[in-house]
């Protein structure tokens, strides 16, 4: 069983930046893809960003170019860098490990508040 621990999350203005940790208690290198999501009061938790084993990464329509996830298998870390943040990108932020269909393993965090407000 891996635990997952997010930290980094916080109020920040409209344009201001964030980077979100996710420190895992397992070998994330082992983990085939790891992701971070968000919730929205209201809505449906989507899938933000994910980076898998071997590197390749995909991200929602809403945040390409914005933010960057990567990897730090030595330090058993995620990281999300969050640019030119929006009110909109206000959510609880959920890091996540998965098998490809996640029937295997599916591992998910306590989640980090970020709100976006001037």
């Amino acid at each position: 069983q891996v635990q997952l621990v997010e930290s980094g999350g916080g109020v920040v203005q409209p344009g201001g930046s964030l980077r979100l940790s996710c420190a895992a208690s397992g070998i994330i290198s082992s983990i085939y893809a790891m992701g971070w999501y968000r919730q929205a009061p209201g809505k449906e938790r989507e899938l933000v960003a994910r980076i898998t084993r071997g590197g390749r990464t995909n991200y929602a329509d809403s945040v390409k170019g914005r933010f960057i996830i990567s990897r730090d298998n030595a330090k058993n870390t995620v990281y999300l860098q969050m640019n030119s943040l929006k009110p909109e990108d206000t959510a609880v932020y959920y890091c996540n490990g998965r098998s490809p269909s996640g029937l295997e393993y599916d591992y998910w965090g306590q989640g980090t508040q970020v709100t976006v407000s001037s």
